[in-house]
């Protein structure tokens, strides 16, 4: 990775149909394989997290992700080659303090 500086990204990824868990799992194998191929080309770019909705039957209907990127179009780039939803793209804002 460069020395380029790094941002926070929350990014809302809706499925238009419910999937699999194995169909997830394929999809993020191929996420990876994107990001692995991205940072070769030299854009700063990493995963962090992600939590997974689901239906009331189980099916995956999106997750929320959490990127560290150099900028959005780092982004949407990852999730263009990836064949992935990118809903919404959002900095990543300061955590809430409660309960």
């Amino acid at each position: 990775m460069s020395s380029q500086q790094f941002h926070d990204f929350l990014i809302l990824r809706e499925l238009d149909d419910p999937i699999t868990r194995d169909e997830l799992a394929d999809a993020a194998d191929t996420s990876g394989d994107v990001l692995a191929s991205l940072r070769q080309e030299g854009v700063d770019i990493e995963w962090v997290e992600s939590e997974v909705m689901t239906d009331e039957d189980g099916r995956v209907t999106g997750t929320f992700c959490h990127y560290r990127a150099e900028d959005e179009a780092a982004i949407r780039e990852h999730a263009d080659r990836a064949g992935l939803p990118a809903t919404r793209i959002d900095r990543r804002g300061d955590a809430l303090d409660g309960e």
